[in-house]
């Protein structure tokens, strides 16, 4: 997949997990599968999976067949699986042999509580949907709270499961595929429903 100037782009990987919180990472996508990155499903396996708002999503690739060096980013949305046991503990398996080789990750929701069981916030700043939230995972991560809609540090991004839209700000950040101002303008359109942004990003080429 290749940009306008010819930059020739490695996919991004979206994880896919039964109860996979459906609304939280579709801004961060589509927007990025605009910007000509090709967005790939990972499931524990090859078997379809189905979402908490009932879609069945095909995976792309099986967890085992997912390398860091094939990816642009990985992102980990929200599950009720996070939170019922150790199913999903390989995918936070995976986000640690992604951040360990310079490959980004975005968290947002439940998988920032698998992030923490993983020991990944312990040493970096964060967010969740709550504090007592990731405390309950006993992590030793509880002094890099931050009380934020999304953080990002180094390659890490995470956010609360009411802050899709600053899920997206961030990832499209951290992966440079706008300038400052015109991320900014986005975020205040889908966000604040600020009408002056469309200005911005019509400039951009972004719409």
């Amino acid at each position: 997949m290749s940009n306008s100037t010819g930059t020739t782009r490695k996919p991004v990987y979206l994880a896919v997990y039964d109860t996979l919180a459906d609304w939280e990472t579709g801004h961060a996508t589509a927007q990025l599968a605009r910007a000509g990155y090709e967005i790939r499903t990972v499931g524990p396996a090859r078997e379809p999976v189905r979402s908490v708002g009932g879609l069945r999503v095909q995976p792309d690739l099986a967890l085992a067949d997912v390398r860091p060096s094939d990816a642009a980013l990985l992102i980990l949305p929200g599950a009720d699986l996070w939170d019922a046991g150790d199913d999903l503990a390989p995918f936070a398996r995976t986000a640690r042999a992604f951040l360990d080789a310079g490959v980004p990750v975005a968290a947002i929701c439940g998988a920032t509580a698998g992030l923490a069981r993983e020991g990944l916030l312990d040493d970096r700043d964060h967010t969740s949907a709550v504090s007592f939230y990731l405390a309950a995972t006993q992590y030793g991560g509880g002094e890099r709270y931050v009380d934020a809609d999304a953080v990002t540090d180094g390659g890490l991004v995470t956010a609360g499961p009411t802050e899709p839209v600053a899920f997206a700000r961030e990832i499209l950040r951290l992966l440079h595929v706008y300038d400052d101002e015109a991320v900014d303008a986005w975020y205040r359109l889908f966000h604040d429903s600020d009408a002056g942004a469309y200005a911005v990003l019509e400039k951009a080429g972004v719409l």
